[in-house]
């Protein structure tokens, strides 16, 4: 048996969430990439422009790398006057392509972060409170990992609402096989308890 890979496992871990949640985006319409399917917005493409920020901002301001060095940020990024929840959603001029893109090389620059620095590496997180600025960048991997993670699973329901796709990736659904009609009666089924157990 080999030795253990901290680094290796962490990335996998964050890969394979970065993956499930752009696949969410395939075979969508641009109107279905963006449209709100909750009260407060929550749409596939704003998922993935949050997301693209978290890292760049967590992995990469935070260690001193900021990716924004040699070219100005978009007009959302984080910055005093920025508009509320801007990363969270794709105005009709920024093209879905652009925004998948800059997701794609965030990871880019996450993973030579993740690569150059060792796990005890601190950095300095400027928009917590002061007495919990000094962090590790193992424990920043591991707040990107549980935040790309927690989002995936935003974009798996929000998918389902749109076409009734499911699953994590392709051919990796971790779902039960059944067809239509099961799925029916189990539905059936899940809210013929909750009413039960409401009624109580």
């Amino acid at each position: 048996m080999t030795a253990p890979d901290p680094k290796a496992d962490l990335h996998r871990y964050l890969q394979e969430a970065r993956e499930a949640l752009l696949w969410k985006l395939d075979g969508l319409s641009e109107y279905d990439v963006r449209r709100p399917l909750t009260p407060t917005g929550t749409n596939l493409l704003g998922l993935v422009k949050h997301v693209a920020g978290v890292e760049l901002g967590y992995l990469g301001d935070v260690f001193g790398r900021p990716y924004f060095d040699k070219e100005p940020p978009p007009r959302w990024w984080y910055t005093e006057n920025a508009e509320a929840n801007a990363d969270m959603w794709a105005t009709a001029d920024e093209p879905r392509a652009q925004i998948v893109e800059l997701y794609r090389r965030a990871w880019e620059h996450s993973d030579r972060t993740i690569e150059e620095l060792a796990l005890d590496a601190t950095g300095r997180v400027p928009w917590w409170p002061e007495e919990r600025r000094e962090v590790t960048l193992h424990h920043i991997v591991v707040r990107v990992i549980a935040e790309t993670h927690r989002h995936a699973g935003h974009a798996d329901i929000v998918r389902e609402l749109i076409d009734g796709s499911v699953g994590e990736l392709t051919g990796k659904d971790g779902m039960p096989s059944g067809e239509r009609e099961w799925w029916e009666n189990y539905r059936s089924r899940v809210e013929r308890a909750a009413r039960q157990a409401g009624n109580g």
